[in-house]
């Protein structure tokens, strides 16, 4: 248990309407793969990475949500201890660019952390690949515009069909989750990994199979 105890658990919350790509950048970023058939996420589920960041050993645990309304309120169960929050629209979908605000201010209301001006988000701008870039539909300008509205939230673009800056993307999380963590004086971070996945499993279970 010794390596558990010297690990750093980076808990990070991906949000964004259905369809967007979370899942599919998630499995692309873990496990280097791309489905090309859509399948809904029931409820939240999470992958874990394992990173070196600056000689320290980081799992990066990644909870995915269905970006379904009925989904929107999981609870602060689930929401709770997050050291980082990414938040993922379709350039090719307004209205998905649209609702970023929303999902910001539910996690935030949500999660309810210390300090709610300074809390890391992260952007990132999914299927860039689609028709050559020729359906895009919000410009770079424009989010980069919304992240500076929201306290320059940091912004990537990315295709998780043809891992493109997934990678990068995610680095990015994590280093903003790093710098989160640190400042929390806490030991809510060494929490163990079971419990905080208990803690879901209890609270979904009653919504029936994820499979």
């Amino acid at each position: 248990m010794d390596s558990l105890k010297n690990r750093t658990l980076l808990k990070v919350i991906v949000l964004g309407d259905s369809g967007v790509g979370k899942t599919s950048l998630m499995n692309q970023y873990v496990y280097k793969r791309f489905n090309k058939q859509y399948k809904a996420t029931i409820g939240a589920d999470f992958v874990t990475k394992e990173l070196h960041i600056e000689e320290k050993s980081v799992t990066l645990q990644i909870w995915d949500t269905a970006g379904q309304e009925r989904f929107q309120s999981l609870g602060a169960a689930f929401y709770r201890g997050a050291d980082c929050c990414v938040l993922v629209y379709d350039v090719n979908n307004l209205k998905s660019f649209e609702t970023l605000s929303n999902w910001h201010t539910e996690f935030l209301k949500q999660a309810n952390p210390m300090e709610p001006e300074t809390f890391p988000f992260v952007l990132i701008g999914n299927k860039t690949d689609v028709d050559g870039g020729n359906s895009r539909v919000v410009s770079d300008k424009r989010a980069i515009e919304w992240c500076g509205s929201k306290g320059n939230i940091p912004y990537h673009e990315t295709s998780a069909k043809e891992d493109i800056n997934v990678d990068e993307a995610f680095l990015g999380v994590a280093n903003k989750a790093l710098s989160n963590e640190r400042k929390q004086d806490n030991d809510i971070y060494s929490r163990d990994l079971s419990a905080s996945v208990t803690d879901i499993i209890d609270q979904e279970q009653p919504r029936g199979c994820a499979c």
